[in-house]
């Protein structure tokens, strides 16, 4: 719900627990007020209060009045170069060099439904799902207009901010800045959690108090990358799983991104999250916009698990576009790690009919299958099936795999060329390189200039066959390397700070025209595993290959890092062979399943090569996995210990809404002689009503398992698993 006080100029955004509020002040400076537990409202800005301030000057219009410093009110939406001197939310070089963004409110109207964004990912609602507000502020000497957009999305207690900047001005501007997120907070004692790692280890908290000055997360890698997610929290510094003030903010974008924090001199807090600054800048032509990516924010006035929860909501329900929306996904094998490049038609039905036979439904052909491919240092680009591998192409295969009673998918990397392909010997200059410079190399392999619309065309057109070969359900969208040496030979000097966002848009365009023409595929989204995992593509691609990293023991820490924005079943999660190819462990095949099935389930194995008992093992899973995929995929998360704590377990649980249903998993670390006995305590049950666990005659109350725990069993060896299902009565 939005309350417009056209008349004191307070606009409130309340969601069904949170309030979120702004004001123009006397002098039209859009001040923030408020935003945490949902409170009645009224001009919340008493809270606001002035003094004299040594070395915080004052704007011309204060007169003599020296209480009034831009440089320590609380705002909207920062300006620069005109007293302010903490973070900026823009910035810009004006026709006659100067460099100054002085914004005052001119106007506000309320929306029906949620706004959209051209070209870019957002969060969508119908009419009576939620409503926009358009705030509009100016700088009277550019005739710089800025549009701040906030779509209210009251149920899921989520807020959507995007920014449009539109040039009123008779001569072109330079945006050096745009940032999608400007929050202000006039208390200090918050810490900052980020998630952070690298490739293999994605996503790993880190959690330090706000100290004075400034401390931040970026990428400039031209995807949002492995090393730091565009996901942030600002917590109470007492803040757990279930107490304290929480915020979490997300950023809607798959390339480059920057979010800082700010403890000011007078310990305010600024939190400016958007497009990172370093390489961008956009021409604004007079009479054009500039609509920066959206941002999410979620407030929990009880702890990080309910703010989980809700992010994990609102994806679901406002975000996904998931094409199998309603029905259950399959449970797939992916030939990656059991064939690599040497395979030919014989060897993928052998291994499909090994794992049609043990309840598996998805057969995706992996890296491999094109061009000359037959190692990673050539035939990106050439997107035509090799026949020396696939006698006829692929509809004879896809055809012999569906007789199994398996659906058909397929891996395509469309961003990426070698040099030995025939695309880049007849087009060099589609690939990301300055004239007269050698080339950076990743995988063996260069980017493709996805800023340029023929480029684009051109890989559509090659990919268009393939996508449309009967019986394809399933496209696994990969990336796999950074951008660097970053120039368009399509773009004029002046613009080269373009290409990096118009890449990211490029991208976009290509997956919303596969989703346009083909509706019916779901598609997978992969960057080395975990280096683009993103609300952007997440909006594209309803599930996200977590990690490249297998190895379940890490995974119990990559996924619970995720898990803190986004729900499990974005997480695309496999059962890999053992020993384990990034870290060469052993863990059983129960535990690898367990942990695994807490995501959009699959394999990467050759199953063939199990024993009988595994063999069953994988059965069993497969089975269990269908039927309790609701609960999985869209019952509430719950962590119940945190891995990086190296305890005894990690343990964590999927909740039905109504608590009347649960799934306890439970990994145990290393086991030491003579171990205490433990109880697990859950969370999210109905305290009053009675559960069975594991389909036993026993019977516990939901309140003593709450409360008082269930008791684990003595664990002997590393890493064994546990699974618990409880059905209340």
């Amino acid at each position: 719900m939005i309350v417009l006080d056209q008349e004191n100029k307070v606009f409130t955004l309340h969601t069904q627990n949170t309030t979120y509020q702004m004001k123009a002040d006397s002098r039209r400076v859009l001040l923030h007020t408020y935003y945490g537990p949902r409170i009645g409202g009224g001009d919340l800005s008493r809270l606001i209060r002035y003094a004299d301030r040594g070395f915080s000057p004052n704007p011309a219009e204060a007169g003599d009045d020296r209480t009034y410093s831009l440089d320590v009110l609380p705002q909207e939406y920062s300006g620069g170069g005109g007293g302010d001197f903490r973070l900026s939310a823009i910035q810009a070089e004006l026709a006659d060099g100067s460099q100054v963004v002085d914004l005052r409110f001119t106007g506000a109207e309320v929306r029906r439904g949620k706004y959209a964004l051209e070209g870019l990912p957002a969060f969508f609602a119908g009419e009576e799902e939620a409503e926009t507000l358009a705030v509009f502020l100016e700088d009277a000497v550019s005739h710089l207009r800025v549009e701040l957009l906030y779509g209210v999305l009251e149920g899921c207690d989520l807020i959507a901010r995007a920014v449009r900047v539109v040039n009123l001005g008779a001569e072109p501007v330079r945006l050096r800045q745009v940032a999608s997120l400007c929050l202000d907070f006039q208390y200090a004692g918050l810490d900052l959690v980020t998630f952070d790692g690298r490739h293999a280890m994605e996503r790993c908290p880190t959690r330090a108090p706000v100290r004075p000055g400034v401390q931040g997360v970026g990428s400039v890698r031209g995807a949002s990358s492995h090393q730091h997610n565009p996901f942030v929290v600002l917590c109470e510094q007492d803040a757990g799983e279930d107490h304290g003030l929480c915020y979490g903010a997300m950023l809607l974008y798959s390339g480059n991104f920057k979010a800082e924090v700010e403890r000011s001199q007078f310990d305010g807090v600024r939190l400016v999250m958007g497009i990172h600054p370093q390489h961008f800048c956009w021409t604004l032509e007079p009479g054009a916009s500039f609509t920066a990516p959206e941002a999410a924010l979620v407030c929990s006035p009880d702890g990080l698990g309910q703010m989980s929860r809700r992010f994990h909501r609102a994806i679901r329900a406002h975000l996904l576009r998931d094409p199998l929306e309603g029905r259950r996904k399959p449970v797939l094998i992916n030939s990656w790690e059991a064939a690599y490049f040497g395979f030919d038609s014989e060897k993928l039905v052998r291994l499909a009919k090994e794992a049609a036979a043990l309840g598996v439904e998805l057969f995706v052909l992996d890296d491999g299958w094109f061009g000359e491919r037959n190692d990673d240092r050539r035939g990106l680009g050439d997107w035509w099936v090799n026949e020396e591998k696939l006698p006829g192409g692929l509809e004879p295969l896809v055809e012999r795999i569906r007789a199994l009673g398996m659906e058909f998918g397929i891996w395509v990397e469309p961003e990426m060329v070698n040099e030995d392909s025939r695309l880049y010997r007849e087009h060099p200059d589609w690939a990301l390189v300055p004239a007269g410079r050698m080339p950076t190399r990743g995988r063996s392999q260069l980017v493709l200039d996805f800023s340029r619309a023929e480029v684009r065309d051109h890989i559509y057109e090659a990919l268009r066959p393939v996508l449309s070969c009967p019986g394809l359900s399933y496209v696994k969208w990969d990336m796999n390397r950074s951008l660097t040496e970053v120039w368009s030979a399509a773009l004029p000097p002046e613009r080269q700070g373009e290409v990096y966002h118009r890449f990211v848009l490029g991208v976009y365009d290509l997956l919303e025209r596969v989703r346009r023409d083909f509706p019916h595929l779901l598609v997978e989204g992969c960057c080395g595993g975990g280096g683009r995992f993103d609300g952007g593509m997440l909006y594209h691609t309803p599930q996200i290959w977590c990690s490249d990293n297998t190895d379940a023991v890490d995974r119990l820490r990559i996924q619970y890092g995720t898990s803190f924005c986004y729900p499990p079943c974005t997480m695309g999660a496999h059962v890999s062979k053992v020993p384990n190819e990034q870290t060469g462990r052993t863990v059983s095949l129960d535990t690898r399943g367990i942990v695994a099935m807490s995501g959009a389930f699959g394999y990467e194995m050759d199953l063939g090569e199990l024993d009988g008992e595994e063999k069953e093992q994988v059965k069993e899973q497969t089975a269990f996995y269908m039927e309790h995929f609701e609960l999985i995929q869209q019952g509430d998360h719950y962590r119940l210990s945190d891995p990086f704590q190296d305890g005894p377990y990690t343990a964590w649980a999927h909740v039905s809404p109504d608590g009347r249903e649960a799934l306890v998993c439970v990994v145990t670390g290393c086991v030491h002689a003579a171990a205490p006995f433990r109880a697990l305590r859950l969370k999210g049950l109905d305290p009053r009503a009675s559960y069975r666990v594991n389909g036993g005659e026993e019977r516990w109350p939901g309140d003593v398992l709450m409360a008082a725990g269930y008791p684990l069993p003595m664990s002997m060896g590393d890493y064994r698993s546990m699974r618990l299902y409880l059905e209340a009565e």
